[in-house]
């Protein structure tokens, strides 16, 4: 008996947890990059599957991707966002609308070079990698894909670059040194006002 109060406690205490991320869910902003369909023959006819990519993204700086496989598209679909939501990642970034740096990722034959640009420039990429920028809440960037145009690649080509995106702030606490030995004296005031 006691030993199962505990465990429900603990269920309590799970779907606690997850109600709390239920609420967070509803703030994440989900982009479907592609569906691809497959058919097989078997002695029936055809039978279709699905695969989908989706990106998931808060808006604030934290963005993920996943793909996932069914035999209906919504399930697919499902699949795809609950494993984006599994890989998110912290995009830093400056005034909350572009990156501190520019970047180069690699995955395959794909390469994604990302640039940091002014106010006002708006997201200049395409396909896959603007999904990218609109679920990051990146507002002004400038990004071009080399190689191949394969969703996938592209992608992981992007989350390549955006992993080596560094704040000026952790550079300078990496290297024990201040924000204005990093940046210079002008920017950082503007640096400490984030």
């Amino acid at each position: 008996m006691a030993r199962q109060a505990k465990s429900e406690g603990g269920r309590r205490d799970r779907d606690r947890e997850r109600g709390g991320n239920r609420s967070e869910e509803v703030e994440l902003i989900e982009k479907l990059v592609g569906i691809n369909r497959v058919a097989k023959v078997v002695k029936g006819g055809k039978r279709f599957g699905f695969a989908a990519i989706v990106v998931v993204g808060d808006g604030k700086g934290r963005v993920g991707h996943g793909s996932g496989k069914a035999r209906e598209v919504p399930e697919a679909i499902r699949k795809a966002t609950e494993h984006a939501k599994k890989t998110m990642i912290r995009v830093p970034l400056r005034e909350g609308r572009t990156l501190h740096h520019d970047a180069d990722g690699h995955f395959g034959a794909g390469r994604v070079v990302i640039r940091a640009a002014e106010a006002g420039t708006g997201i200049i990429a395409g396909g896959p990698v603007r999904a990218i920028f609109e679920a990051l809440g990146v507002h002004d960037v400038v990004a071009k894909s080399v190689g191949t145009s394969n969703p996938h690649n592209m992608i992981k080509a992007a989350f390549d670059a955006l992993q080596h995106c560094n704040s000026p702030r952790s550079v300078a606490a990496r290297r024990s040194k201040k924000v204005s030995d990093i940046l210079g004296k002008r920017d950082a005031a503007a640096e400490a006002r984030e």
